[in-house]
């Protein structure tokens, strides 16, 4: 069955997208009046080219069963569809050649379980419609997840302030559409968010620009280091976040030096073998909330673990 997928915006009509049946909305956001930086280009030599965009930004995942679907299979009818409806793409990559870990953290990308990336799995696209007053921006984010059998789609879309993009399906839609709407985590726990690709270890507590030792989510570090003690095989990374006060060079040191800190308590206190770690540090390139506001700054500061590859 295919599913309507509002890509363009009202009074467009929404571009026919042939989701199959079961294809599920699982996140949005919306400002109403923001910028984003829009990928026109790779990461390389230590930055990437960005277009800015201003004007309402609304920002949107969905899950679909994809169980023997590649991400090329994906993207290709939304690719199309845009192109149909006189969208004129600006750049599109594949993993490796976005610039793998360095792009996909440099870059917005809703939360976990709303949307999954595949480290080693992704395709992107921006693209442009319009001129002046009438300008929009798209931008397409496509992985998989191989043992959940699902594919992920994240749009990201840029109109005019006083120009809405067209309402999803209500059958689909969140109960507030201006507020993630993200399912909590399932009975299996870490466990199950690790095989979808990642999980925040909410519960750390990190005071702005501290990076000490944390205390708190002792049940989920004891469940990580189980997860790795029944699963040998399996390696993970520890990826640092920061809220957005400071530069990013000083905030990427210290998202490092906090993943470090997660990284020592699971060594120290939960006997996780070191080799099976590694610390990495995005700043504040990856924000799951507002930076607006001290409870968002907050939620900002964290730690992502994300299963990073299998021996």
């Amino acid at each position: 069955m295919a599913l309507a997928v509002a890509l363009g915006v009202a009074p467009a009509v929404a571009l026919e997208a042939p989701f199959p049946e079961g294809t599920e909305q699982t996140a949005m956001r919306v400002e109403r009046l923001g910028s984003y930086g829009l990928p026109i280009g790779p990461w390389a030599d230590g930055s990437m080219l960005t277009r800015r965009t201003e004007g309402r930004i609304e920002q949107t995942a969905w899950r679909i069963p994809a169980p023997n679907q590649s991400t090329l299979e994906l993207l290709q009818p939304m690719r199309a569809a845009l192109l149909a409806d006189g969208w004129r793409m600006m750049f599109e990559c594949e993993t490796v050649d976005c610039g793998g870990f360095d792009f996909r953290y440099s870059t917005q990308v809703l939360p976990e379980p709303g949307m999954h990336v595949d480290l080693g799995d992704f395709r992107f696209l921006s693209a442009r419609k319009g001129m002046g007053m009438t300008e929009e921006h798209i931008s397409l984010l496509v992985s998989r997840s191989t043992g959940a059998g699902a594919g992920y789609v994240q749009m990201i879309h840029v109109g005019p302030p006083d120009v809405r993009p067209a309402p999803p399906r209500p059958d689909t839609a969140p109960s507030r559409p201006e507020i993630l709407a993200l399912s909590t985590m399932s009975a299996d726990g870490i466990s199950a968010a690790l095989e979808r690709g990642s999980v925040v270890l909410d519960g750390l507590e990190f005071a702005s620009g501290a990076a000490d030792t944390p205390k708190g989510a002792d049940g989920l570090l004891k469940d990580l280091a189980a997860y790795l003690a029944d699963h040998p095989d399996r390696n993970v990374a520890l990826v640092g976040h920061t809220d957005a006060s400071g530069s990013l060079e000083a905030n990427v040191a210290l998202s490092k030096r906090r993943a470090e800190a997660v990284r020592s308590r699971l060594v120290q206190e939960y006997g996780v073998e070191a080799g099976r770690l590694v610390a990495l540090g995005a700043g504040f390139m990856s924000p799951r909330d507002s930076n607006l506001t001290e409870e968002g700054r907050a939620r900002n500061r964290r730690v992502e673990a994300i299963l990073a590859s299998t021996r």
